[in-house]
């Protein structure tokens, strides 16, 4: 059995469940609770606890989750109502008698887990899983004395587990390949980031996280936590002493490095410091407070040096991928970068200097097997598969949903370059929610107000499109959800495009107050022009086309209604197909005379008349240009003009804040 980088590639070895247990209503299982139950909404939930104070707290908990998502409109009165059916919230471990999986959520106490797992065995379906959520006791501990331990592994959540996306899976000596599969996909398919992570004590993200608040409680004799936390900020979203108050203090840390003291040497004991009960006394997220620049240099030195340390003893041990490690940094422990991709901003020197530093300060801590760690071909954003001759792509940003920027577009192109054998390629996007929602518009108020750096803009993050227009071997689109703006600018750029049943199409610049300017405004009209009254719909009101749709105009080539299948038909596509009659006509097209324009979208939002007009010239010239080149430079000059508006500044502005343009007020 062949174990893919993307989970969903591969048809699942069992079915969804209908009944899932979670033990322990305490801080985290709650929370594990919901989220499957959110994702899974037909799935009966049994959460049990000996503490029955504890699970009314808990369905107190999930009762203000419900509340606020439909105070918040990210709730239907339908969803909600739904999430709060097929609770089974008792004390009475015989309701586990049809679970098929139970998760154990309980304190981190190794004979309690056991005793339950040993409970759990004997009321269980033989063939249901059990896992634990445990954050640092190896699955060898947990699991060996069961009559079927290869059914049985960690699946380790971050909190808050009903949103933050990352669960590590645990492979361990026994076992069962099947089952860690059948997880990573059950975990791809209800929206997490699955990591497989080998059996260690702390396995991997949580070594670099308690050793990062270790090594900060560690200089509090030298700076105070607020001090600590405003230098950690340049590197997390969060400093450690605030994520701690946010834990309810540091038993966990405390636990965690003991045992990988126990098992590993005395240089992971725990700061003495932690040792307190009160709260710390630091800034929040975004606050500071001045630090004397020798003081700052000293805390951002050890705590890059703790960072990269237990960063070079993951690779070194191979307890996980590369990839794995800063992307899970990133979505699992709030970092702004990877370790990793930090690494490689910096010079060879400048590593090796942090490091040889830390090392002085903190004799038996891990130090690279190599100088430094290379990591130029590090995927960042992408994860890459192989099917029978034709290398699959998968956008992996799941906490953007699949957004493009400059490095993913970078990454694409050098999985085609360094597969020259292939027989085609396929792009698709990780998860089910989105093939890509779009261009990451983090650059464009970079370019607001300057005609020629926007223009500058278009073609740098067109590279890639461009690439695609000249290829000679099939690319594929597996569009797996919305295709939004830039990330339909990728679509149609590849040679042929399948899509899922509840795929997504829409130009929806028009609402920012910009014009898509990398081919949206010029290749819709030259592949398919017996639909440019659809196009002009699109492009000016921001109507979406669903996928029969875009079936019915030529421009999907089929329609698939589940992930594997997608994968499968568009793997078909790239070894059959010829691309000569998939390329944008060259020659100039005649499409729809565009109507007066009614100056509000589908979702009856106020346009900018001005930007409007900007895009209709620039309908009507690109498909009037002589050549298709002479067309995508038009488009370029026109998202140029665009940034250069009142209304590109308010548009773009306002998607930052989160809140709604006001058109009214620039024209």
């Amino acid at each position: 059995m062949i174990r893919y980088n993307n989970p969903l590639i591969q048809a699942p070895l069992k079915k969804l469940p209908k009944c899932v247990a979670v033990l322990g209503a305490g801080t985290i299982g709650p929370d594990i609770g919901y989220y499957l139950k959110s994702a899974l909404p037909d799935l009966q939930l049994v959460l049990i606890d000996i503490d029955r104070d504890a699970l009314k707290s808990a369905k107190h908990r999930i009762d203000r989750y419900v509340s606020k998502g439909l105070d918040l409109g990210k709730l239907s009165e339908d969803s909600a109502k739904t999430i709060l059916q097929n609770w089974i919230i008792t004390d009475d471990y015989k309701e586990l008698v049809d679970c098929e999986i139970v998760i154990e959520a309980v304190t981190e106490d190794l004979d309690l887990k056991r005793k339950i797992f040993s409970q759990v065995e004997e009321i269980i379906p033989h063939d249901a899983l059990i896992t634990s959520n445990t954050s640092s006791i190896p699955a060898t501990k947990l699991f060996s004395h069961l009559q079927n331990p290869g059914r049985a592994t960690v699946t380790h959540f971050f909190a808050p587990a009903w949103r933050n996306p990352v669960v590590e899976i645990i492979e361990w000596e026994q076992s069962s390949f099947e089952v860690l599969e059948w997880l990573r996909w059950l975990f791809c398919f209800t929206g997490k980031v699955p990591l497989i992570t080998s059996d260690v004590v702390c396995f991997m993200l949580d070594r670099v996280f308690d050793n990062w608040c270790n090594e900060a409680a560690l200089l509090l004799d030298q700076a105070t936590p607020s001090e600590i936390d405003s230098v950690a900020q340049e590197f997390v979203f969060a400093g450690p002493f605030f994520v701690l108050n946010m834990a309810n203090g540091n038993p966990i840390i405390i636990a965690a490095n003991n045992l990988q003291a126990k098992e590993e040497g005395d240089h992971y004991l725990p700061a003495a410091e932690l040792k307190r009960f009160e709260p710390w006394n630091t800034v929040s997220p975004g606050g500071q407070i001045p630090v004397d620049q020798q003081l700052a240099s000293v805390i951002r030195r050890r705590l890059l040096g703790v960072l990269f340390s237990q960063s070079a003893d993951i690779l070194n041990r191979k307890l996980g991928s590369p990839d794995d490690l800063d992307l899970g940094c990133r979505l699992a422990l709030g970092f702004r970068q990877g370790p990793l991709e930090l690494m490689s901003q910096l010079s060879t020197s400048k590593v090796e200097e942090i490091l040889t530093s830390f090392a002085a300060k903190r004799s038996g801590m891990p130090a690279p097997i190599e100088a430094i760690i290379k990591c130029e071909d590090l995927y960042r954003s992408i994860l890459v598969d192989e099917i029978d001759g034709v290398v699959v792509i998968t956008i992996r940003r799941p906490e953007a949903l699949n957004a493009l920027h400059d490095g993913i577009n970078d990454e694409i192109l050098g999985v085609i370059n360094r597969n020259p054998q292939a027989q085609g390629f396929v792009i698709t996007g990780y998860g089910d929610r989105a093939f890509s929602a779009g261009a990451d518009i983090g650059r464009f108020p970079e370019v607001l107000g300057d005609s020629g750096a926007a223009i500058e803009y278009a073609k740098a993050c067109s590279k890639l499109l461009n690439y695609l227009d000249n290829m000679q071997k099939p690319v594929i689109a597996a569009v797996n959800g919305l295709a939004l703006g830039g990330g339909l600018e990728l679509a149609i750029r590849c040679h042929r495009i399948v899509a899922m049943e509840n795929s997504i199409f829409q130009f929806p610049e028009i609402n920012l107050g910009i014009v898509p300017g990398i081919g949206g405004m010029v290749v819709p009209y030259r592949r398919w022009p017996g639909a440019s009254e659809i196009f002009h719909k699109m492009l000016r009101d921001a109507q979406q086309l669903n996928s029969r749709e875009a079936l019915g105009i030529g421009m999907v080539d089929s329609i698939s209604t589940n992930y594997q299948d997608l994968i499968t038909m568009a793997v078909e596509l790239a070894k059959k197909s010829d691309i000569s009659a998939c390329k944008p006509s060259e020659n100039p097209v005649s499409i729809e005379i565009l109507p007066s324009p009614a100056g509000t979208s589908v979702a009856c939002e106020k346009l900018s008349m001005q930007v409007l007009a900007i895009m209709d010239r620039a309908i009507i010239e690109c498909a009037a240009c002589k050549s298709f080149s002479e067309a995508l430079a038009r488009g370029y000059r026109a998202f140029g003009e665009t940034a250069c508006t009142a209304a590109a500044a308010e548009g773009i502005g306002a998607f930052l804040e989160n809140s709604k343009p006001d058109f009214s007020k620039t024209g």
